[in-house]
């Protein structure tokens, strides 16, 4: 028996990993190139301009260099003679001109190659990489370093002759009506279990290359692809007449094409024979229809909710420059020299480059001062002088600055800058600095006990940040930077601040969970309204994080009971951690009863539940009535 192992290799080089949450709103390691090395040789499949997709060479000597990463797929008892011989089987399909970066590609044709070796299929690691991370303008820019790394001509190994290109219908279909359909293949039993066991729904064509009704109804076919097509949905073509797919057809006793299958949870559920197109769109709408039941809120008449806009809530007031720089400068100037050396430095900085650039983004500067340019060194000379004055400055003389940033988050030169402090990971995440200054204050001494100039000004910056996709996705990454997790830092501020006995305070901590919450919402409706099913993956860890919100939201709705805007605000977040929510049946819901939340919220309605009146504002009603009808 000959050992099967798998290359893999990271295609963006550590940038996914440290930028695809900010860019993408995914946590995402790597972007995975894998091949299969078996019987001494180096197998895989990309876009090559000349010749076949598959290339064989030596392990180790293509053109990507060593492998990442080298996984065990187990033994093989098949001969090398038998596994060539599948190789020019199934290259009729593997072709360079097929190739498509998110939907048929490398790891398509390892998963198949490990499947016909072994029987078993690539990691789920690798297989299910999230294909709208290369959708987003961040992936796009990187698929054309991917595809030249791809297209660079390479050597087959000696004594292993890449196999010669077959001429056939498949091989010759045009370029642009391969590059957009995503349509994945099988030629052998085991991928096709592979494919049936990562995917909720599965739609399966069976054809052969001689039945001339498969021409007919293949459009309608690849077009439901093109409309449905996900994460856990697969569109699946089986031609018999390539490579070991008979065993597939003889599995599920195909005895005509064109044959159609339909998989729900591994389980076939129907099959359609023939060509008719409404009948396979049909059974294509009831198949998704009961694998992803729409929410049970999109049949619910909720429009406060649904015309709540979107949009962060800002604290875009003018700052007045001159006098914060004057107050900051002061508190400078008290710091023992022993603490800070170069004050000198330090103010010259501060007077000449932060605070012109403050005025003009503010719209306070005049004549040659408003062209707004931003000196290349600014930020990292910036940057570094708020986390010297973070560590010598006392907590109450902290504001100033912090409201400094507070303006600068605004201009989107600067959020962009800040929001890919992670890859230069040289000090320069001021966010991360300043919030958790004010997260170890708390720690120490209590949210009461944090200086109110600092925490309020805190609260209004990490709310600013909402302003630019970007920085806000920054601010919420999950995942452990160095032991930091910016999600769990800003919720750690925020959760206190919610029930400070400062009602200013309190409205702008409710204006960061607006925030925080329309920024959970937003993806949730924006997959509601696309055409395809709801497929939105949702970590589980998301779901601890959500319920964490939602009782500290529940808790601050019940004590607010003077101020109308931040109970309205609550409120308003609260509607978009419940509604749409994946885990609202299992979780949210019953949290919801045991705080009897229903209760908290028509209390808002009567008078001396907020105010000597209730709650006054028409659309605050609205939206406070139908979020307990929620709950």
């Amino acid at each position: 028996m000959a050992p099967v192992k798998l290359f893999v290799y990271d295609l963006s080089n550590g940038m996914a990993k440290s930028l695809s949450f900010q860019l993408t709103g995914k946590q995402i390691d790597g972007i995975w190139h894998t091949s299969v090395v078996v019987f001494g040789k180096e197998v895989y499949f990309g876009p090559y301009n000349a010749g076949p997709g598959i290339q064989i060479t030596a392990p180790g000597k293509s053109h990507h260099g060593r492998p990442l990463k080298i996984e065990d797929m187990g033994e093989t008892m098949l001969d090398e003679e038998t596994f060539m011989e599948y190789i020019n089987e199934v290259q009729e399909i593997y072709t360079g001109e097929k190739y498509h970066l998110l939907d048929f590609n490398c790891n398509s044709f390892t998963n198949d190659c490990v499947g016909f070796l072994t029987g078993g299929s690539i990691p789920n690691w690798i297989k299910d990489l999230p294909s709208d991370f290369l959708s987003t303008p961040f992936g796009a820019s990187l698929r054309p370093t991917i595809d030249n790394m791809f297209r660079r001509p390479v050597a087959p190994a000696v004594g292993a002759p890449a196999p010669a290109p077959v001429t056939t219908p498949l091989a010759s279909a045009s370029t642009a009506a391969t590059l957009t359909s995503p349509v994945q293949f099988s030629t052998n039993l085991s991928s096709f279990h592979s494919i049936l066991s990562s995917h909720k729904a599965v739609v399966a064509f069976f054809t052969s290359d001689t039945c001339a009704p498969c021409r007919m109804i293949s459009p309608v076919f690849r077009q439901l692809a093109e409309e449905k097509a996900g994460d856990s949905i697969a569109f699946v073509e089986v031609n018999g007449s390539v490579g070991f797919s008979a065993s597939i057809s003889q599995e599920f006793r195909i005895s005509a094409t064109p044959t159609f299958l339909f998989f729900l949870n591994g389980t076939k559920t129907n099959e359609l024979k023939g060509v008719n197109a409404p009948e396979l769109r049909t059974q294509v709408e009831l198949l998704l229809f009961d694998a992803f039941p729409p929410h049970p809120h999109t049949k619910l008449d909720l429009p406060g909710i649904r015309s709540i806009s979107l949009q962060p809530i800002l604290y875009n007031q003018s700052l007045n420059i001159d006098a914060a720089l004057k107050k900051l400068i002061s508190f400078v100037e008290a710091v023992p020299v022993t603490s800070l050396h170069d004050k000198g430095n330090l103010k010259s900085t501060l007077s000449e480059m932060v605070s012109p650039f403050l005025k003009r983004i503010d719209g306070s500067a005049k004549g040659k001062e408003a062209a707004s340019h931003l000196q290349p060194n600014l930020l990292p000379l910036w940057s570094s002088l708020t986390n010297s004055l973070l560590l010598v400055l006392p907590a109450d003389e902290l504001f100033p600055l912090v409201d400094m940033w507070r303006v600068a988050v605004l201009d989107d030169r600067v959020a962009t800058w800040l929001s890919l402090a992670t890859s230069r990971n040289d000090g320069s995440d001021i966010t991360r600095s300043i919030f958790t200054k004010v997260q170890n204050l708390q720690q120490n001494s209590g949210a009461g006990e944090v200086p109110r100039n600092l925490l309020l000004t805190s609260l209004k910056l990490a709310t600013n940040c909402f302003a630019h996709g970007l920085l806000a996705r920054h601010v919420l990454t999950p995942s452990l930077v160095d032991g930091f997790s910016p999600r769990q830092t800003i919720t750690s501020i925020l959760i206190p601040s919610l029930l400070h006995q400062d009602a200013v305070t309190r409205t702008a901590a409710a204006s960061l969970a607006f925030n925080v919450a329309a920024s959970i919402q937003k993806p949730l409706l924006e997959d509601q309204r696309s055409k395809k099913p709801n497929t939105l993956a949702v970590p589980d860890d998301d779901g601890d994080w959500i319920v964490e919100l939602v009782s500290a939201i529940s808790e601050a709705l019940a004590k607010e009971e003077t101020n109308e805007d931040t109970v309205h605000r609550l409120t308003a977040s609260l509607a978009f951690l419940v509604h749409l929510s994946p885990f609202y049946s299992e979780t949210i819901h019953p949290l919801l009863q045991v705080l009897q939340v229903k209760d908290t919220l028509l209390s808002k309605l009567v008078p001396g539940g907020c105010g000597e009146k209730g709650i006054v504002k028409k659309e605050a009603r609205i939206v406070i009535e139908e979020t307990s009808s929620l709950c």
